[in-house]
């Protein structure tokens, strides 16, 4: 098992690319099960859960290539079964659901496992498919669908208690793709990632409109046939590296990103007295630390708002920030294990309710952590940018689940940081 050493005090600078989209490519990657024809997806980032949702479509019957950011996927012969084992490393597994169930018209999936922020459960996911004219049962810890004649276009709406399910809209859409009729789907998730797997579908030959709005129409056709695509940048990755120029840098560079993806996170860095500086074609841009940081407040909502996926790492930067700042998580009120770990830095901070109190210390200092979840995991690499002392960052799987080679890129841009195994 890996632990990553932060050695503090030493200020980052200069220029990195940010990878594709981890929560992008997951999808994608299921939706290759649509089509017999070879799919050719690019740019698919090199973490754990990419990995994972390779051995599943392996596990599956097929036949996948990878090599330097691409995946190849040919789905020609499928079983319609993704057990247990292969499943229940990572809660994203449940995305082959919509896929296997509209090409294969069976599947039984395990009901996975992989995530410790409270309950994030697959009820929406499937009474969307339901609703499609699927049957649904559950044995023995696995989601059993069946729809021996087919599905057929409905609409359905898939607003939850926290508000739109990203995966489960994507799991009703690749479904729908190959349904009889129309299938309008309301209350869908916005997410950018949303949009990128519409285009993928789209361009085998769905018929998607809507994507990145509230209503999705799907107009079902008969086949879908292979092809190439190049997956979004990752608004997560470039929000984090964002967040550690405001807290560490010395001017940073961020290659190959979307503005338009992180208008609340470079918001929330204005307001709290950072810089944030775009180029002309918003596809790059550069974050220097303000000379007098402010503190201030994020609420976490579902996309155009903050993103929950970013909260923590605010969190490590509020930390040192003078004054008192307020984080909220509507989405996930459990998401603040990382608060503990920061305390133990040096942190003060006070939980209660899905909100969290923070108010700025002069420094943190360096102790041992244990990573909890991929987002907290990046909150304490960045505290210990310029915490006091070596940090040793414990757990370190959880952040290779998402962050491509986190390690690498902090050491391009000047950190001291190294990787070495327990």
């Amino acid at each position: 098992m890996d632990k990553l050493i932060v050695h503090g005090g030493t200020p980052i600078h200069g220029a990195i690319t940010i990878s594709g989209s981890k929560n992008a490519s997951l999808p994608i990657l299921a939706a290759t099960l649509l089509t017999d024809e070879d799919c050719v997806i690019r740019r698919v980032p090199d973490v754990s859960d990419t990995n994972y949702m390779v051995q599943i479509l392996t596990a599956l019957g097929a036949d996948v290539e990878r090599f330097s950011g691409t995946v190849r996927v040919t789905a020609a012969d499928i079983s319609d079964t993704a057990d247990y084992e292969i499943v229940r490393r990572m809660r994203a597994s449940v995305c082959v659901m919509g896929p296997l169930l509209a090409r294969k018209r069976r599947c039984v999936v395990a009901l996975p496992g992989g995530c410790v922020i409270g309950d994030r459960p697959v009820d929406l996911h499937v009474r969307g498919l339901e609703a499609l004219g699927a049957k649904a049962e559950i044995e023995g810890g696995n989601v059993v669908l069946s729809a021996p004649d087919g599905l057929k276009g409905a609409t359905i709406d898939l607003c939850g208690p926290m508000g739109p399910t990203v995966l489960g809209t994507d799991n009703v859409m690749m479904a729908a793709t190959l349904a009889e009729g129309i299938t309008t789907i309301t209350s869908a998730a916005c997410e950018p990632e949303v949009v990128d797997l519409a285009d993928f579908l789209n361009a085998m030959g769905a018929k998607i409109r809507g994507a990145g709005t509230p209503v999705i129409t799907i107009e079902g056709v008969s086949k879908l046939k292979g092809c190439v695509h190049n997956v979004i940048p990752d608004r997560i990755e470039a929000g984090t590296f964002m967040a550690a120029a405001a807290l560490a840098g010395e001017g940073v560079t961020l290659r190959r990103i979307r503005h338009e993806h992180l208008t609340a996170i470079t918001a929330t860095l204005r307001k709290a007295g950072h810089q944030v500086h775009f180029n002309d074609v918003g596809d790059a841009c550069t974050v220097l630390r303000g000379d007098n940081p402010m503190p201030a407040e994020i609420v976490t909502e579902p996309y155009p708002g903050y993103p929950t996926d970013m909260q923590a790492q605010m969190t490590a930067l509020f930390a040192t920030t003078p004054g008192t700042s307020i984080v909220v998580d509507t989405i996930f009120p459990q998401r603040f294990m990382h608060c503990a770990e920061l305390k133990r830095m040096g942190a003060d901070i006070q939980v209660a309710d899905g909100k969290a109190v923070i108010k700025g210390v002069e420094q943190l200092s360096a102790a041992p952590v244990m990573a909890s979840d991929l987002r907290a995991s990046a909150a304490l690499v960045l505290a210990a940018l310029t915490a006091k002392g070596s940090t040793e960052i414990r757990r370190l799987y959880h952040i290779d689940r998402g962050y491509e080679h986190i390690d690498e890129k902090l050491q391009a841009l000047g950190a001291n940081v190294e990787r070495v195994r327990e």
